[in-house]
């Protein structure tokens, strides 16, 4: 068996930050265990990335009663250089549905007016 088919199975294309931030956009409610169980990590690096992509500004944490509600901030740019123009909402806009996304959970800053 050569080295690549050995490695082959072990990459993917989304890293796990992305992965929680899609689970995050479709179930702004979802309770942390669900989305370690679902993407099949622990639950408490699903907290590590969920305050990672909260410093960075890529969304909020709102208390609710006993839950977190998380908002997305679409229009925040990508982290690496090569793809810092374009903002999170493309990536996500990749992969969810308009009809699969409530309209609160993702926000974009509205434009300024030009004189």
């Amino acid at each position: 068996m050569s080295s690549s088919s050995a490695r082959g199975d072990q990459w993917t294309f989304l890293t796990n930050h992305a992965r929680v931030l899609l689970w995050l956009a479709r179930d702004p409610e979802v309770r942390l265990r669900d989305v370690a169980a679902g993407i099949g990590i622990t639950e408490r690096a699903v907290q590590l990335i969920v305050a990672d992509l909260e410093t960075a500004g890529y969304l909020t944490r709102t208390r609710v009663g006993r839950r977190n509600r998380y908002t997305i901030d679409a229009s925040v740019s990508l982290r690496h250089p090569l793809e810092a123009d374009h903002p999170v909402g493309d990536l996500l806009g990749a992969f969810l549905h308009r009809e699969d996304t409530p309209d609160t959970t993702l926000t974009t800053p509205e434009p300024a007016a030009h004189p």
